[in-house]
């Protein structure tokens, strides 16, 4: 992806935090690479270089800088990249896609080769897939030793190093200082029941109606809000745990508190919860183009910043929704409330609200429909969710975003009671698909005075491509009363 220098420089000048994760800058002079937001005096234009991905900037020889650390820079916005297959191969790596399998299975899994994978990687990021796993692994090794006291070796092993050996030798070769040189404030401690790191985002950010779409939705022992904190549980392969999230006053970053149960599946978690809080979306840029309607434009005034809340598993979401079909927001809540204590695992936390962890597709595709049935479903309900279960542990449908959201829609609507509205809102949340327009949506119809289906798509074609987020708003505005 090129860059326009005059653009970067300026936005540089500004400290303009729209850019923030989009453009690295590198001074030659000091062999140092920073974010557009960096504090430090504003280097000649003469004697920087602009870099796409932190890992093209390591490529060339610079080292992060340790004042505005570019590990904090939010990632790339679903559009943000010029190739769709690029940015997803790029968001996989970034949660750990290379730690354990290799360069050829995540091509397979986006149905590439593996050249044609290095390739579309080395056209957007300047780099191969190998190199950007790899400033990935040092770069959250570098904030987990900044911002943590684990041991040296736990934080080699959740960064997905092999061992401390390679993980000393990379970290010495590349940024060129010892480890522990960041430790200098303090040696490690014994590891604890939890510990905290920051996640950034572009500004703004409409919290208070994240938080609350999310544990609306929720399941009384899954999810849930304490104060101004979004609590869930978590279960990745064998590993279980919780989390908590809180914004951090006066900083464009949210405060992350994670059992250490957590820490060998960290790049994963951290993954998911970014997707979860849609903490990658450029919201200046989307609200710009929304609000540029007339019909959005107040909306879009009120709630600067309004994220599509993602899922942190594809299956949890779809079963919410279908649990939500035809029923009120507080019925389907407590229909999932059912599931999870019927088919999901007890969990012991510190948290009171966080009981249960949600269940997976493979223990519901194993359940019997009469077993459903008793939860209060009626059979075809039972019947459209156990054609789900099925169809996800068998791997027939992945709900985890991939290169053809448009495919996935096709074959869960394939499936007896999945209609479009439903494999929409699952695109759009568990998908991460930003152009989603569930226009079967009665909500959507009311809210724009509309009186057909056929004029509501009509009417969201100005918003392409983040139809996804203008729903959000008109939800937002029918939720309030506006």
């Amino acid at each position: 992806m090129k860059l326009d220098l005059d653009t970067c420089y300026d936005a540089l000048k500004a400290r303009d935090a729209r850019f923030d994760g989009r453009f690295f800058v590198a001074v030659r002079s000091t062999g140092i690479y920073c974010r557009p937001v960096c504090p430090a005096r504003t280097p000649n234009k003469a004697n920087v270089d602009f870099f796409v991905h932190a890992a093209a900037a390591e490529r060339g020889g610079f080292r992060p800088c340790l004042r505005c650390r570019p590990e904090l820079a939010p990632g790339l916005a679903p559009m943000d990249a010029p190739d769709r297959i690029a940015r997803l191969a790029a968001a996989r790596i970034e949660a750990g896609a290379l730690d354990d399998s290799t360069a050829e299975q995540l091509a397979a899994s986006l149905n590439l080769s593996g050249r044609q994978l290095r390739r579309v990687v080395e056209e957007s990021f300047g780099v191969t897939p190998v190199e950007l796993a790899q400033t990935r692994r040092l770069l959250l090794a570098k904030q987990l030793l900044t911002d943590t006291r684990l041991p040296m070796a736990v934080v080699a092993q959740a960064a997905g190093f092999g061992s401390v050996r390679r993980f000393n030798h990379l970290f010495t070769t590349r940024y060129g200082m010892a480890p522990s040189r960041l430790r200098q404030r303090g040696g490690d401690e014994a590891l604890g029941e939890s510990f905290q790191l920051r996640l950034s985002y572009r500004a703004p950010l409409a919290w208070p109606h994240l938080l609350g779409f999310l544990t609306g939705r929720g399941a009384a022992g899954v999810e849930a809000a304490d104060s101004n904190r979004y609590l869930r549980t978590v279960a990745l392969g064998a590993h279980q745990g919780w989390l908590a999230v809180e914004p951090i006053k006066a900083l464009e970053a949210l405060q992350v508190t994670l059992s250490t149960s957590l820490l060998p599946v960290l790049p994963q978690v951290l993954a998911r919860l970014r997707r979860t809080l849609d903490l990658d979306a450029n919201a200046p840029v989307i609200d710009a183009h929304l609000g540029a309607d007339p019909r959005l434009a107040a909306l879009v005034q009120i709630t600067p910043g309004l994220r599509v809340p993602g899922a942190f598993d594809g299956f949890e979401l779809a079963l919410r929704a279908i649990l939500g079909q035809q029923v009120t927001v507080k019925a389907a809540t407590t229909l999932f409330g059912r599931f999870a204590r019927a088919f999901g695992t007890a969990i012991t936390t510190p948290h009171i609200a966080l009981t249960h962890l949600a269940p997976r597709a493979e223990v519901i595709a194993q359940a019997s429909l009469q077993q459903l049935i008793d939860l209060g479903l009626t059979t075809r309900r039972a019947e459209t969710i156990s054609r789900m279960a099925q169809a996800v542990a068998s791997g027939a449908i992945s709900l985890e975003p991939g290169p053809d959201p448009e495919a996935v829609m096709a074959a869960m609507q394939a499936l007896p009671g999945i209609g479009p509205w439903t494999a929409h809102y699952i695109a759009m949340r568990a998908l991460r698909h930003p152009d989603a327009w569930p226009d079967g949506d009665l909500g959507l119809l009311h809210a724009l005075q509309l009186k057909s289906h056929r004029e509501l798509r009509a009417a969201a074609e100005p918003w392409r491509p983040w139809r996804s987020y203008a729903a959000l708003h008109l939800w937002n505005a029918a939720a309030s009363g506006g």
